[in-house]
């Protein structure tokens, strides 16, 4: 059964300055904490919009509890998580867009990172921690090796004008989603060294695969990023294969 709940919710000043879109399903062990996290910010101009996937736990009786602060929430059966953020996005009217787990949430430099937007053709995007490979500056070849996080990024919403997460990468639609950006020349790329976020490492993405992504990653590297880094991505995979191959002889 949906449930659905629209409050049209102004926020200050008009046009939010970002909305959070939250993906939901059965989280009614980290949820609270989360959505916390997000009223403890000193940046109050936010839209906070949570997409449930038909929860069976207490996550609806949290969403309800906390429905002073969101600015709109929907509960229904959906085809995963990207499929949530995309009907997120449907929904937001912020001029930028950030998307935080529910087993996530953000520290005072989500704040900070706020405070210094101001092109809405810029994406910005900080550190989340526990630090890894996913932090730092990302160049195009570096996002050709590995994923940004997630929780690090705030795109202006002029991206999903352009772009949307692709269902057919059940797992990785956000990597493939940025590729896209990062190769785009219409979108800026600003990176601040601040933490923004704290992240779960165990999530979803951690324990799933995506075959269909594993298959496409170079085809989407060549058709985004151009021959050069194409190449330079193939010939470091080429070696690393070999060097594993090694091991076995």
């Amino acid at each position: 059964m949906m449930q659905k709940h629209i409050p049209g919710k102004e926020t200050a000043n008009g046009q939010p300055l970002v909305s959070i879109i939250i993906a939901t399903f059965n989280a009614e062990e980290h949820l609270e904490n989360c959505l916390s996290s997000i009223s403890e910010q000193k940046e109050k101009n936010i839209q906070l919009i949570i997409v449930d996937g038909g929860s069976s736990d207490q996550t609806l009786d949290i969403i309800k509890k906390w429905e002073s602060t969101i600015s709109a929430w929907t509960s229904e059966r959906d085809n995963g998580i990207y499929d949530a953020l995309n009907k997120g996005v449907a929904l937001a009217t912020g001029r930028w867009v950030y998307f935080l787990g529910s087993d996530d949430y953000l520290l005072p430099g989500f704040s900070d990172l706020t405070s210094l937007l101001n092109d809405e053709q810029t994406v910005y995007y900080g550190n989340s921690e526990p630090a890894d490979l996913l932090s730092g500056a990302f160049s195009a070849y570096r996002l050709a090796k590995y994923s940004m996080n997630h929780q690090s990024i705030i795109y202006p919403a002029a991206v999903f004008k352009k772009y949307h997460y692709e269902l057919k990468y059940p797992v990785f639609a956000d990597h493939v989603l940025n590729i896209k950006v990062w190769g785009d020349r219409q979108f800026k790329k600003q990176f601040y060294p601040i933490t923004i976020a704290h992240y779960n490492m165990h999530g979803f993405s951690s324990m799933t695969e995506d075959p269909v992504f594993k298959k496409d990653k170079a085809a989407l590297i060549r058709r985004h990023f151009g021959l050069s880094i194409y190449l330079r991505f193939i010939f470091k995979r080429f070696r690393k294969q070999k060097e594993k191959n090694s091991k076995f002889y």
